[in-house]
């Protein structure tokens, strides 16, 4: 006998598939991704695309183009100007190493149990809440000459009229304005890095006390081998903040005795000079140069794993008289 033939379903309408559960979902999936993904692509992607091909053009926001090829890139690297501010980025590279360490510094000694511990984690976090212009205006008018800076040191002792112009001496105007800049984002690492010290297994700091280890080889060998990732994580945004830098400089000292950063000096070909194209051009090389020197980090972070994971790792066993002294030496309440 033959099989009953299967019964053939009947083909659902447009409207009846939009009441089905399948077709709801698939609506609302596209509805709630085609509104964000249309947003980034309108104002995210398409200047993108387009900031790349004025680059190789010499405009004006308004008026006739010309295509000049790779001459943009060329003059980026001919003009003194730009130049200048790509050697005054070593300022801020070098500023963002010791904001680092001493973000390191503080994190670690506030993730133990410190009197007050909890008021200067706020302390040190307050400065990232505030806005970046109005932390420049609170430098600009504390560093001017004969103001707050100079009125403090001369309670002291010091002379007005032989302080220098702090914002005006170019042999040290750039260094207060990279310590502006630590004070002003410091504040973020250390909570980056406070976090990642909670993660630390405790029993760890036990075992190296019960060896005799101290302060400086528990960070040694526990604290920074833990949280390298958090570093390195850190240390890239940190440099790739140096590279742009311009809330300070534009706002303290408006660029001037030396001080205009890469920011500042495509700020003031793009909305000055209108030399759109040569902006252009500078922001493709800023993009290029921050990738290069997030892989060189990366790069090193690999090989530093790489090296640690072909180095046979000593395991070091307690003393157990140590332990047993050290047992018998704590207090009757720690028990």
């Amino acid at each position: 006998m033959s099989k009953p033939a299967a019964a053939v379903k009947p083909r659902k309408s447009f409207g009846q598939w939009c009441k089905s559960m399948r077709g709801q979902q698939i609506i609302c999936t596209v509805t709630f991704l085609i509104v964000p993904l249309l947003l980034l692509f309108t104002f995210t992607y398409l200047p993108f695309f387009k900031m790349v091909e004025f680059s190789f053009f010499d405009m004006r926001y308004i008026g006739r183009r010309e295509f000049v090829g790779l001459e943009n890139y060329i003059e980026v690297f001919t003009r003194e100007d730009c130049f200048q501010a790509l050697l005054l980025s070593l300022y801020y590279m070098a500023g963002s190493v010791i904001q680092m360490a001493l973000a390191l510094l503080f994190a670690t000694i506030l993730s133990f149990k410190v009197k007050g511990s909890k008021f200067f984690r706020g302390a040190l976090y307050f400065p990232c809440l505030i806005c970046g212009i109005a932390v420049g205006f609170i430098f600009k008018f504390f560093f001017t000459h004969g103001f707050v800076l100079d009125t403090l040191l001369s309670w002291v002792g010091f002379d007005i009229d032989t302080l220098p112009y702090w914002l005006r001496d170019e042999s040290i105007n750039n260094i207060v304005l990279v310590a502006c800049s630590i004070w002003k984002y410091m504040g973020q690492n250390v909570v980056m890095f406070i976090g990642a010290i909670a993660s630390v297994d405790s029993t760890l700091y036990e075992a190296a006390e019960i060896d005799g280890a101290n302060a400086w080889h528990k960070f040694k060998d526990i604290i920074l081998p833990s949280i390298r990732t958090i570093v390195v994580l850190n240390l890239i945004i940190s440099v790739s903040g140096a590279l742009s830098a311009f809330e300070m400089p534009y706002v303290v000292t408006g660029g001037g005795f030396g001080t205009s950063t890469y920011f500042v000096i495509m700020d003031k070909l793009a909305h000055t000079d209108q030399k759109v194209g040569l902006a252009s051009a500078m922001a493709i090389v800023l993009l290029a140069l921050i990738m290069v020197v997030t892989w060189a980090q990366k790069r090193a972070e690999k090989w530093l794993d790489d090296r640690d994971s072909r180095t046979p790792k000593a395991v070091v066993k307690a003393d157990p008289n140590t332990a047993a002294q050290t047992a018998s030496a704590r207090p009757a309440h720690a028990e």
